[in-house]
């Protein structure tokens, strides 16, 4: 039996009595050890896999360039990055662009705005129209309620592709979704929209108001929200592929 037959097989035997994600525990594990960190290799597991939540804030700041491949260098790097912080953070409120009373989510967009020195014109166009498709594709007879009743430009866009669910979604859910978009796949929050959609399609239909489906779904249930994004990764895998883990 080759190396890689073996590692299924024991996956296979620890998703039937319940240890599902050993295996990928230990895989991580051995990617980490590394003295400098493989990107590449990190990015691929975290759009398979969902990230073990000791590790999961190490991979992403790695992942987001915050933190260097090489290990000896991490806590030097994290010192001068908690330096940056407090300049960009002072420097928004000489300029008066924050205060006290702005919430910490736009804090931090602007420092990101303030440090890139430019901004897309509009960041969740592309994301828009892959949004309609994908809902067509699952289910045509939504979409067109959603049009029918003038909801289309109204939906929480900003809830969903600015704020990447942020708000919308409990945090334990919201990790997986953003392990993905971390990770590179910023279509994943597409799926996580139109599953929301699929979800609640009975509640969504028997409204038919622009205004009334938006309040909706800016304060959907929380308790569906791990099923919703398990079934949204099903559909990201459905339409764009299951990603290759490089071992």
């Amino acid at each position: 039996m080759t190396e890689d037959s073996q590692r299924n097989f024991r996956s296979v035997y620890y998703e039937k009595v319940g240890f599902r994600g050993v295996e990928e525990k230990k895989s991580l594990e051995i990617l980490l050890k590394d003295d400098c960190l493989d990107i590449e290799k990190l990015c691929t597991f975290s759009q398979r896999f969902p990230l073990p939540s000791m590790y999961r804030a190490l991979v992403w700041k790695v992942l987001l360039g915050i933190l260097p491949p090489h290990h000896e260098s991490h806590a030097q790097v994290m010192m001068y990055r908690r330096e940056q912080y407090s300049d960009v953070l002072h420097a928004l409120e000489v300029i008066r662009f924050i205060s006290d009373a702005t919430p910490q989510v736009e804090v931090c967009l602007y420092m990101h705005r303030l440090e890139s020195g430019k901004l897309p014109r509009s960041p969740s166009f592309p994301l828009l129209k892959a949004f309609e498709q994908y809902l067509n594709l699952e289910d045509s007879r939504l979409l067109s309620h959603l049009k029918t009743s003038s909801a289309v430009s109204k939906l929480p866009y900003d809830l969903w592709f600015k704020r990447c669910f942020a708000g919308c979604l409990p945090e334990s859910s919201l990790q997986r979704v953003w392990d993905k978009v971390i990770s590179g796949s910023c279509k994943i929050l597409v799926f996580v929209a139109v599953e929301i959609l699929l979800t609640f399609k009975i509640k969504v239909m028997a409204l038919n108001s622009a205004e009334k489906i938006t309040k909706f779904l800016e304060n959907i249930p929380q308790d569906s929200s791990d099923a919703i994004v398990s079934k949204a990764i099903d559909l990201w895998h459905k339409h764009c592929g299951t990603p290759v883990h490089s071992a």
